[in-house]
């Protein structure tokens, strides 16, 4: 701005500067949140693979495969709960970022303050002494107004408004040199100010872009590792076999390898005949 006193533009660094740590701020409440989902639901998965019951009476290659199925659930579980501490730490490492930078800038801030309260106060000071120089200056003119049986009592009231002036004008003089050394401390200043924090806005930029990319890098990585861990169970399903399973029943539950023996019909009447007693395991009614 033209005008000396005015921190408009400086104004606007600093809001754009402080918006930016609050956009900062706003994806590191989102790891956070995002952790607190991620734990939840890793924790849901292994009470669900070790609670609930799924095909406990199967046998064989099946069995196995769906005890490979509910232990990769348990698998998938515990990374999401490693995932959800991965993300609390890039949380934690975002707020210290934030913190750093709000600290570094601080003590520039400090100095700005500083040095925009000196300048305007020597600004202040500058004008008044300028402003008290003007009002002595319609004394010269009054003299002509005067008759000059006044003279004397004008001339010596001019003597001590011309001192008066004198050192007015010198204390204006000696106040406008200061102002201009100010202004050129505080320009200097303003500029190191300025090129601090545009790198830090780089910085910035930088870091949460990094930051944005890491956390997608680690999404897509727990998904690819989710998906090995679903390859797991593919595979133990590729080794069933319905032929072995059904065989493996077969011969855990076989009774004997001999079907039983036909029922033979005997004569029984005959046989009585003949006074040889026979038992037949079935009963056989007698013709009368």
């Amino acid at each position: 701005s033209t005008d000396l006193t005015s921190t408009v533009g400086y104004d606007s660094i600093i809001q754009h500067l402080n918006d930016g740590r609050k956009n900062c701020k706003e994806f590191e409440d989102i790891l956070k949140e995002r952790a607190i989902i991620e734990e939840k639901y890793g924790k849901e998965l292994i009470n669900l693979s070790k609670k609930k019951p799924c095909g406990q009476t199967e046998l064989n290659t099946l069995k196995r495969s769906l005890d490979v199925f509910k232990q990769q659930i348990d698998n998938v579980g515990q990374g999401h709960i490693q995932l959800a501490q991965t993300l609390r730490e890039e949380a934690k490492k975002m707020e210290d970022f934030r913190e750093k930078q709000k600290l570094h800038r601080k003590k520039i801030e400090l100095i700005m303050e500083a040095i925009h309260k000196n300048r305007n106060l020597q600004y202040k000071k500058t004008m008044e002494v300028k402003q008290m120089c003007f009002c002595f200056l319609p004394y010269g003119a009054l003299l002509y107004l005067f008759s000059l049986s006044h003279f004397w009592q004008l001339f010596l009231k001019l003597a001590q408004t011309k001192s008066a002036l004198e050192d007015s004008d010198r204390s204006y003089q000696q106040s406008v040199i200061t102002l201009e050394k100010i202004r050129e401390e505080w320009q200097k200043e303003h500029i190191k100010a300025c090129e601090f924090f545009e790198t830090q806005e780089c910085e910035r930029i930088n870091y949460f872009r990094n930051a944005l990319w890491l956390h997608v890098n680690q999404l897509s990585q727990d998904c690819v590792q989710n998906d090995e861990k679903y390859e797991e169970i593919r595979k133990s399903l590729e080794m069933c076999s319905i032929e072995k399973d059904i065989d493996f029943f077969v011969n855990l539950r076989k009774t004997g390898s001999l079907a039983p023996a036909p029922v033979v019909y005997e004569n029984y009447y005959n046989t009585e005949r003949n006074a040889t007693p026979v038992r037949s395991s079935v009963p056989v009614p007698i013709s009368r």
